[in-house]
């Protein structure tokens, strides 16, 4: 299992820079430094590598957007929790990698799918649904439509296109991510918008 999760690890790292098209089972080999029979003991072609490697990336992000969630004070401070989180997991990846899922790798695009409409679906929604209880989002808003709002908008920037001349997908995360806030944040709200990003300033 150790082997497998390098294995992993080491393609991912490949995959995030280049994108899955770009990068062989040679190419994961070498870095490695081990055979290409190693690499098929563990997976079965370089497919289904790409689905267990992608799988295993989003779990790790489901995964620490709930530990941000248990351990933040209120609605707004998880967001920036989850903001910290993606400039962590974001840094340095190719938008290209989704483009290459979506064409080649069916059944990883799919587990990314599934993600985005159910797990990533229902954490907005609940962020939404705490804000307004905490009092700190204005309780006038549309659940339903800002939830799907802020999931398409999660999605941006793996779409290069949308933003030319600028790669960095934490930028762009970061940036959306601000503004969405300002938008749904009630008076309390905006001033503990205000006084987590000083906070981040200064870390």
């Amino acid at each position: 299992m150790e082997t497998q999760e390098r294995i992993m690890d080491t393609a991912f790292s490949l995959f995030r820079q280049y994108g899955t098209r770009s990068i062989t089972m040679d190419d994961i080999a070498e870095r490695m430094g081990i055979s290409k029979k190693t690499l098929y003991a563990h997976f079965m072609d370089k497919d289904d590598l790409v689905f267990q490697a992608i799988t295993r990336f989003i779990n790790i992000v489901g995964q620490e957007c709930l530990t941000d969630r248990e351990k933040s004070a209120d609605a707004i401070q998880e967001l920036f929790l989850v903001m910290e989180m993606l400039d962590r997991r974001l840094r340095n990846m190719n938008p290209v990698i989704l483009l290459d899922l979506q064409k080649f790798h069916a059944r990883a695009y799919q587990v990314f799918l599934d993600y985005q409409n159910n797990s990533l679906t229902s954490m907005i929604r609940e962020n939404l649904e705490r804000g307004i209880q905490e009092g700190l989002y204005r309780p006038d808003l549309d659940i339903r439509i800002l939830t799907q709002y802020r999931v398409y908008g999660c999605m941006l920037s793996f779409q290069p296109e949308t933003f030319p001349g600028n790669s960095d997908m934490t930028r762009v995360q970061k940036v959306l991510l601000e503004n969405y806030l300002y938008g749904v944040a009630s008076a309390k709200g905006f001033k503990l918008i205000e006084k987590y990003k000083q906070l981040s300033l200064n870390i």
